[in-house]
This record gives C-alpha cells, sequence and structure tokens, in this order.
C-alpha cells in the first residue's frame, strides 16, 4: 500500500468517511467482532469463507469453548478437530487451523505472527486470511478482497464481468487509494458488512446506502447487473447407502486422506451406475469395498443433500450380508451413541439424526 487517503480527499468525503461511520452505527453484534485476539479473529475468518455468518455464529462459540487457544488446537488430534468441523463442510479449512496452529506453537511460542512473510508460510494462509488477520487483529493497513467487497468495488467502478480474481488488480488499486490512515480494521469490516447488507448480490438497497453518491454503477442504472451473474450447473447424484448394523453397532468406513470429504467417516455405499437398480448397486458396491455378499435389503429412509456443485440422493438401506465385514483402522462397528463421536459429511449426519430418532 502506498498511498492513503487524507481527511480533506474527494474519496474520504465520498466513499471512505460515509462508509465508516455507517458501520459503527449499524453493524451487525458478532461475537468475533467483541474481540482483538488473532487467534480468535482468525479462526472467525476461516470458519467465514464460503459460509453464511448465520452459520457460523454457532460453529464459532462451540469452536471456542473446547478450543479456547491455539495451543488447544495443535494439541488436540486431527479427528476432534473435524468432529468439531463437522457440518461446516470445506474440511481442507480445518486441517489447515489445525496445521497452521501446531506450527505457530512450535515456531512462534503460540502467537500469530504480525507480518505478511510468515503468515504466507503457513497453511491455508492466502491473501485474503493474511489481510484480514493483519488488519482486523493488528489493524495494519491490508486490503481485505472477499465476494462482497469485490462486488461494492465493482459497482464503484463500474467494472462488468463475472466477479472473480480478474476484477483483483482495478479493485486493490481502488482501495490503495481509498483506505485510511488508520482504523483499517473498521474500514475492511464496513466494506465486506456493506456488502452483505446494503450493497447485496440481488436486490441492492441503494436508496439508503451511504456510498451511492460515489458508485458509477448506480449513476449508469446498471448496478442489477454489475457483477455479471454466474450460472451454477448443479450435478445430481444418486446413490446408494448400507446400513449394516450387529449387536446394536453399525458399520462405517473412513474415507481415503485425499480427495473430497477426505478423513471423514460414512457409511458403506457409492453411486447407482446407469442402468443399475439401487440393489444391484448395493451388490456391486459391498463386494467392491468390503468383499461382501448380501443375503437381503430393505429401504430404511430417502436423504437429499446439496453440495457446493452437486445434489446428492441418498437411498439409506438396512443390508443383512451373508458375512459381516471386519474391524481395522478405517473400519468400525460402532454404537448409535457413539456414532455422533465421528466427523462425517453432512449428508451421513443426517442419517444418523434419522436412526436416532
Amino acid at each position: 500500500m502506498n498511498s492513503k487517503v487524507s481527511k480533506d480527499h474527494p474519496m474520504s468525503q465520498l466513499f471512505t468517511e460515509p462508509l465508516m461511520s455507517w458501520y459503527k452505527k449499524n453493524a451487525r453484534d458478532l461475537p468475533w467482532r467483541k474481540t482483538s485476539d488473532p487467534y480468535k479473529i482468525w479462526i472467525s475468518e476461516i470458519m467465514l469463507q464460503q459460509t453464511t455468518v448465520n452459520a457460523v455464529i454457532p460453529y464459532y462459540e462451540q469452536w471456542m469453548k473446547i478450543f479456547p487457544n491455539i495451543h488447544s488446537v495443535a494439541k488436540a488430534p486431527l479427528q476432534k478437530i473435524l468432529r468439531v468441523w463437522q457440518g461446516l463442510g470445506y474440511y481442507q479449512r480445518a486441517k489447515n487451523i489445525h496445521k497452521s496452529s501446531q506450527i505457530i506453537c512450535k515456531r512462534y511460542q503460540g502467537k500469530i505472527p504480525q507480518n505478511a512473510e510468515a503468515l504466507k508460510q503457513l497453511p491455508g494462509f492466502g491473501p485474503y486470511t493474511i489481510g484480514a488477520v493483519l488488519s482486523i487483529a493488528f489493524d495494519q493497513p491490508y486490503p481485505i478482497v472477499d465476494a462482497n467487497v469485490r462486488r461494492v468495488i465493482m459497482r464503484q467502478l463500474a467494472l462488468e464481468g463475472f466477479a472473480d480474481i480478474a476484477q483483483d488488480p482495478e479493485i486493490l488499486n481502488f482501495l490503495d487509494h481509498v483506505m485510511p490512515l488508520k482504523n483499517n480494521r473498521i474500514f475492511n469490516q464496513a466494506l465486506m458488512e456493506m456488502g452483505a447488507l446494503i450493497c447485496r448480490n440481488k436486490e441492492p438497497l441503494c436508496l439508503i446506502c451511504p456510498i451511492k453518491g460515489s458508485c458509477r454503477a448506480y449513476e449508469k442504472g446498471k448496478q442489477e447487473i454489475i457483477p455479471t451473474p454466474k450460472k451454477r450447473i448443479i450435478q445430481d447424484i444418486e446413490a446408494v447407502i448400507a446400513i449394516i448394523e450387529k449387536d446394536r453397532k453399525y458399520f462405517i468406513q473412513k474415507r481415503p486422506s485425499n480427495g473430497l470429504l477426505a478423513d471423514l467417516w460414512e457409511f458403506p455405499g457409492g453411486k447407482v451406475k446407469k442402468g443399475e437398480t439401487n440393489e444391484q448397486a448395493l451388490a456391486r458396491e459391498l463386494k467392491e469395498e468390503l468383499g461382501i455378499e448380501l443375503r437381503s435389503t430393505q429401504p430404511m429412509m430417502d436423504v437429499q443433500h446439496f453440495y457446493t456443485q452437486f445434489r446428492v440422493h441418498l437411498n439409506v438401506w438396512h443390508c443383512q450380508p451373508k458375512s459381516y465385514p471386519q474391524e481395522d483402522k478405517i473400519h468400525k462397528w460402532v454404537s448409535l451413541n457413539d456414532l455422533i463421536k465421528y466427523p462425517m459429511p453432512s449428508g451421513s449426519a443426517k442419517i444418523v439424526d434419522r436412526l436416532r430418532t
């Protein structure tokens, strides 16, 4: 950053001052805004990536009860970390928190570094997270560019096109000229809040916007079409899930450490191939995964769950095998009460909830 807005600069009067004044009066009362602890701010910002504020609040509060400081995260086993994270999705975020906490405790005595170069070496610390921690926790002049900020600035500049990183050079250049001399933690949070509450993706509230006087999209009447809306293609996936029960225990297995939903636990099963019936898919999957054959099957429930790029329809069956699979490190027989101790994908967690009712 090499140029900051002074009080007599035109952009200060049109953009920076009105934005920060609005935030001080209208900011939502959120738990992570009541602290200056870099650890708590870091965790909140990681959770907020790809997740709505309302969804994050209970997870954040639960996390802080279980892991009140960075040392408690570093000492915890990964399975406990993933279990507490369960339901937030994008589990690589939790793995990076775990790895970074261990590095910070070992290399920096449990204190988050206050410079960008050191933070860049930590897993999960990209430009957004670095900017968030340095500006919000330490009030350093680093910009934060998330989806909300990108949308606000694209409308300010009337930048047409998709809201992606291709727009960031112009956005960062703009922020370089409008960031204040001090109180950058307020400025950055104000920008994100503006995008969340006023300069919304759909139906922006321009009439009550404090920075519409400098907004070129508003002036041109293009705020509804900037940024260009992306058409998201949702893939439908049909899957079968096998509930195998023995002596009041259920059989679950651990997913591979790489790929989608890595290291999480789930019930056996998989995708239904074209031309297969559910029963045929179950027989094939259990033979391939566990080397067992089925004696009988009975439908139990249907569960639908949405992920970012696809929608899964889980056909859940009670299965009676001819022989039972054995336990090892990645295969377990678990009681109904103990199933909640194992981190699972959200779809599998829904099945557990149904089994417990």
